[in-house]
């Protein structure tokens, strides 16, 4: 009987720590659009976040009516269609913000050198891919520190002080602790499912809810492992211009 109360109370025990480790919120990220290319909003619940080192517009631009526009791109892997989205970018001479993770530093190495190479600037998408609302404190640095290390291991070089969210997944407490480690982190106002070619929208729905919903300030959010996108992007380049969009870095942001 005594024993399984010890048995009880160290159960208790345990749960009331494990409680305080992984009792942080879970939040999923998304945006309500706008109408007649108004900025989007997010959700109530965690609009605390913005203005401590976290975007996912550019305000500044958005209450001046600057027609400025970041162009941010998700990169896990390379299948030939991230080197054909460079090409676009270096015609057009345009900047991207590629957020990558450990595949395609330690698989495509050339191709990354390439984004470094043509002046845009390679962030951190964590090493792993992982739900990091769930993650500690210690495990949530080593991911973005592993990745970091893995770049300065194959490029020689840092990466830049950018970090997106896997599948804009997070706590409060994750934008505090990239903010520890130098990172801003930066979400998006402008996206639409294009991860996965199977279920992607058409070419003609994809222009569609960009020429829609393009607003000034906009972050994009596009997966350049996308056939759909290389096309899209050839297309909306040119059209951004001719509605008088410029394109900014995020650099610009801070």
């Amino acid at each position: 009987m005594k024993r399984l109360f010890v048995f009880f109370v160290s159960a208790l025990l345990l749960c009331s720590v494990l409680s305080i480790n992984v009792g942080a919120k879970e939040y999923h990220f998304y945006i309500k659009r706008g109408k007649n290319h108004t900025p989007p909003c997010t959700d109530s619940s965690f609009e605390s976040v913005w203005g401590k080192e976290c975007y996912y517009r550019d305000t500044r631009a958005a209450e001046k009516g600057e027609k400025k526009i970041y162009l941010t791109f998700d990169a896990g892997y390379e299948n030939g269609n991230v080197e054909k989205i460079l090409d676009i970018l270096k015609k057009e001479n345009v900047p991207g913000a590629f957020f990558v993770l450990s595949h395609l530093i330690k698989s495509a190495p050339t191709v990354v050198s390439r984004m470094r190479e043509e002046g845009h600037l390679v962030c951190n998408h964590t090493a792993r891919h992982k739900n990091m609302a769930q993650a500690e404190k210690n495990e949530f640095c080593k991911e973005l520190q592993d990745l970091e290390a893995i770049y300065q291991e194959q490029q020689g070089g840092e990466l830049s002080r950018f970090y997106r969210p896997p599948e804009g997944t997070f706590s409060l407490e994750n934008i505090d602790w990239a903010k520890s480690l130098g990172y801003k982190t930066v979400f998006w106002s402008l996206a639409y499912c294009d991860w996965n070619d199977a279920v992607a929208p058409s070419f003609e729905k994809a222009i569609a809810i960009l020429k829609d919903n393009t607003h000034p300030g906009a972050i994009v959010l596009l997966h350049p492992t996308s056939a759909i996108n290389v096309r899209v992007l050839s297309y909306m380049i040119p059209y951004w211009r001719a509605e008088g969009y410029t394109f900014g870095t995020l650099q610009d942001l801070a």
